[in-house]
């Protein structure tokens, strides 16, 4: 599912499954988290860029992984992965980037707050919709969104599943800048160049002290996550 393509000191990191929108099974969190480890360990690259193929970022989650008939240790390799991947993505050690190229939902939306910039391209829609699928935000977004953008915007966005476009994004704080689509690798290319032009242990101790707090936060939001979600999933529904 990960394209990896180097240029300069700058890994980008494709989603490349274009026919499901991007969509993450298990297979594609760990083939993820593994490329991202990669990069973490790897002198030469100085910044990451996540990106998508086609018409889509991401669109969170696979279908599959919630289909009835998957088997619970299939769930729960899935589980398991997806857990693996949010940890590396809390603690990622390099300027991580993210070029949103298409459609972001879920997990395709919520894995944007672990990145350091956001760059959006002018088409781009994106959603949190747990509530209109009837379960509670994931991946830590609880804690990270509202310290990310204003409450209000926070607070709208994961209670409506309403769809947002790029300039919203932009105004709530969530993107770092909005470019037309045509022009979202060469200002993403510009943008981590100029960061991966400067001093490399300089950079890794800014953002360790920019950062600093979050990988706490994001462990923190995603163990009550995980319980209101288990608590929802024992509810009887009306």
């Amino acid at each position: 599912m990960i394209d990896e393509e180097r240029e300069g000191y700058t890994t980008w990191l494709a989603l490349n499954r274009p026919e499901r929108l991007n969509a993450f099974t298990a297979q594609g969190y760990r083939e993820l988290r593994i490329a991202l480890e990669r990069g973490s360990a790897d002198d030469s690259t100085r910044v990451v860029v996540l990106t998508g193929r086609g018409r889509a970022f991401s669109v969170g989650a696979d279908r599959s992984l919630l289909d009835p008939k998957s088997t619970a240790t299939e769930r729960e390799n899935a589980g398991d992965e997806f857990f693996r991947l949010l940890e590396v993505l809390a603690s990622f050690n390099k300027p991580l980037f993210g070029a949103v190229n298409g459609l972001a939902v879920g997990f395709g939306a919520t894995m944007l707050l672990y990145c350091d910039l956001v760059l959006v391209a002018e088409t781009a829609r994106l959603r949190l919709p747990f509530t209109e699928l009837g379960i509670v935000p994931e991946a830590g977004s609880s804690a990270l969104l509202p310290a990310r953008v204003r409450w209000a915007d926070a607070m709208w966005t994961m209670l409506s599943s309403e769809w947002f476009d790029a300039s919203e994004a932009l105004r709530m704080g969530l993107a770092w800048r909005v470019v037309p689509d045509c022009d979202l690798r060469q200002a993403t290319s510009s943008a981590a160049a100029t960061v991966a032009a400067r001093d490399p242990l300089a950079v890794a101790a800014t953002k360790r002290l920019m950062i600093d707090g979050r990988v706490e936060a994001a462990r923190r939001g995603i163990a009550r996550e995980v319980q209101e979600l288990r608590a929802l999933s024992e509810r009887p529904r009306s």
